[in-house]
């Protein structure tokens, strides 16, 4: 039988304590009235009065004896005999347990029992009273994080980087290339991002001819002939590197810039036939593939589970994170809802039921079955002890009133003998 737990122990003590002292009350009665029988014995003489305590007193030994070997023979040997029909629940643990299991199965698990239990606990507006406290949404958003936690670190890392990688490469390999590139120049124009992009290329010219200016001067006079003063020289440099920064101003600044007109018009261009052009399309394909297949793209493909696991545990076991706090914000706002709708607490509630009953219907033999042979496993003198522990106290009830209830048939026996003689 299994170990119970610290808080089992500690009910394990009071209860023998209490047993104990039932017992020893019982017993302090039988002894009581063996000894008032024996002094009244000792002293009857043919009073009449004492023979009244002497009758009580011996009709209430033989219900005290009664009542003692019926409550002990439940549990074990009366005085370690090995009398017939005693040491019941010993002897008879295996049909013991096949009885509660059927008890619990044909009583409790039902389909009647649960659907009216069900009926007044209003799962749904409890739950949602619950969650719509924001202390309570963030304790459920802990708990749900750690049962996240709990499963990413049981699957098998190899496993699941196999099949996510190839998930991902599959569904690259499947995803065309140039209607992809199209929508994407389509959004882009639609959204004005390709003239933020080529504010931010100009600026970048910009930057790059101020910063390589010598270097460009220099390359100037490479291929400048010999004979052409350096004077010449600077005025054509000055003159070309001004043009080019003006040029670039005016398109930054003007945006209805030719230049601005002409790139859009050549981008939609770039998405019509991308659309439509199977060269364009089998180019984008074969460049596809070729990424993918290069060494540093399969690695962050093999590398794509740890970091999303690392990610998420990190985020699990964080209470500020991203996570827990939209996970908690969720809960609160679902909480909130389901407190105030009725028609959706209903489906709960429907829900709750529904699945209860499933669940109950499909394994209550089960349920029947494992606490048919979990009695099995348990030694038979442990398990009587136990039991005798949980209801033994009780029982001593039935000595003390055999005491006194044969103590009193005595008495009202031996009156009506006195009566009739």
């Amino acid at each position: 039988m299994p170990t119970p737990g610290p808080s089992g122990l500690i009910g394990d003590v009071a209860r023998q304590a209490d047993l104990r002292r039932m017992k020893a009350f019982a017993a302090g009665l039988l002894l009581a009235a063996a000894v008032v029988y024996v002094v009244a014995r000792l002293n009857e003489d043919g009073r009449t009065g004492v023979g009244y305590v002497r009758a009580t007193a011996e009709a209430a030994m033989v219900g005290a004896l009664a009542d003692w070997f019926a409550v002990t023979a439940l549990f074990r040997h009366p005085l370690g005999l090995p009398i017939p029909h005693t040491a019941i629940i010993p002897r008879r643990k295996n049909e013991i347990g096949r009885s509660l299991g059927e008890f619990v199965q044909g009583n409790f698990l039902t389909r009647e029992v649960l659907t009216e239990r069900l009926a007044g606990v209003h799962v749904g507006a409890r739950l949602g009273a619950w969650l719509r406290q924001p202390a309570h949404a963030e304790r459920a958003a802990e708990g749900i994080a750690d049962a996240m936690r709990g499963a990413v670190e049981v699957l098998d890392d190899r496993d699941v980087q196999e099949a996510l990688g190839g998930l991902v490469e599959r569904r690259l390999r499947a995803t065309p290339v140039a209607p992809l590139v199209a929508r994407v120049v389509d959004a882009s124009i639609e959204g004005g991002h390709h003239q933020r992009l080529l504010d931010a290329v100009l600026r970048g010219l910009g930057t790059f001819l101020e910063e390589n200016r010598e270097t460009l001067r220099a390359q100037l006079d490479k291929e400048s002939p010999w004979w052409v003063p350096g004077a010449i020289d600077n005025r054509v440099f000055e003159k070309i590197f001004r043009g080019v920064h003006g040029f670039l101003a005016d398109v930054r600044a003007d945006g209805d810039h030719e230049v601005r007109r002409s790139i859009e018009e050549r981008m939609l261009d770039l998405a019509g036939r991308l659309r439509a052009d199977p060269v364009l399309a089998a180019k984008g394909e074969e460049l596809k593939e070729e990424l993918l297949a290069h060494p540093e793209v399969q690695a962050w493909l093999s590398s794509l589970w740890g970091e999303l696991k690392m990610a998420m545990l990190a985020a699990a076991g964080d209470p500020h994170s991203e996570l827990r706090r939209r996970l908690a914000t969720g809960l609160a706002g679902a909480g909130e809802r389901l407190a105030t709708d009725g028609k959706l607490q209903a489906k709960i509630d429907d829900w709750v039921e529904r699945a209860t009953v499933h669940v109950v219907d499909t394994y209550r033999g089960e349920v029947a079955e494992l606490i048919s042979s979990t009695v099995e496993r348990w030694d038979s003198a442990d398990t009587s002890r136990r039991i005798e522990l949980q209801v033994g106290r009780d029982l001593q009830f039935i000595r003390i009133n055999g005491t006194v209830v044969g103590g009193l048939a005595g008495l009202l026996i031996h009156t009506i003998g006195e009566l009739i003689a």
